[in-house]
């Protein structure tokens, strides 16, 4: 066996419908798109959702609620997290940067501190918000919870 005799397996490979060439090859004439109509015309791509003309469901559901663009979205961050960071690498200032780099939150995050979980350290926060409990818990340990410009 050699390169010039390989060829794939068979039953591998259809050979093509050659359609709208003459009648005698069973796909001449309507080149089998039946007659007339929009899907018998070149061009022709069906939009989707369309129903065959019946109004389509995305028009016959009504529209509902309310998007507040003004809305700011936050990444949550709890005490328990701060915990195990000052833990295991004894970091006890804690901003935006240090979120990041330990892969807590995205470079355009907003961060919020939650207060789920225990503090015993002493810690510097400076977030973008935070919860009302995070903000006592960290103050009661002599830690400072200030926020970000």
């Amino acid at each position: 066996m050699d390169l010039s005799n390989l060829k794939p397996a068979k039953g591998a490979v259809k050979t093509k419908k050659r359609l709208g060439r003459g009648e005698g090859s069973g796909f001449g004439d309507t080149a089998s798109k039946g007659h007339k109509g929009a899907q018998s015309r070149s061009g022709y791509k069906r939009r989707s959702g369309f129903e065959g003309g019946q109004m389509p469901l995305y028009r016959r559901v009504p529209k509902y609620g309310f998007k507040n663009h003004f809305r700011k979205s936050y990444t949550v961050v709890n005490l328990a997290t701060l915990q195990k960071l000052v833990d295991e690498r004894s970091i006890t200032s804690f901003d935006n940067q240090v979120f990041i780099e330990n892969g807590l939150v995205g470079k355009n995050d907003n961060v919020k501190i939650l207060g789920k979980g225990e503090l015993n350290a002493k810690v510097d926060v400076k977030s973008d918000a935070f919860s009302g409990s995070a903000k006592k818990a960290i103050e009661e340990q002599g830690g400072t919870a200030s926020l970000n410009e």
